[in-house]
């Protein structure tokens, strides 16, 4: 699992081109979507918002004041709350 420490997390995902997946230990959507992803080959960076005070304040502006996990910010910046598998590949283009 990779923390980020700058202000704001979602800067790391643009910059790096990565796929950040913003999770608590206790979500079972979570859990599922990371298994799927994990099946589907769909890399990603997870970052856990109780562990990460940067990263909770991210998710709560990106969803309307709301911890909502998952989370997913996408490599162009677009933010995705509780995504399918399906919806997800599609915003990436696959």
């Amino acid at each position: 699992m990779t923390a980020t420490t700058e202000p704001n997390p979602a800067v790391t995902s643009v910059r790096e081109g990565l796929l950040m997946m913003y999770t608590t230990v206790w979500c079972g959507y979570c859990r599922r979507l990371k298994a799927q992803m994990d099946r589907a080959g769909i890399g990603y960076v997870e970052v856990d918002i109780e562990q990460d005070p940067a990263a909770a304040e991210y998710v709560r502006e990106v969803n309307a004041g709301n911890q909502t996990v998952p989370t997913l910010v996408l490599p162009d910046g677009r933010a995705l709350t509780n995504p399918s598998l399906a919806q997800l590949q599609a915003a990436l283009g696959g």
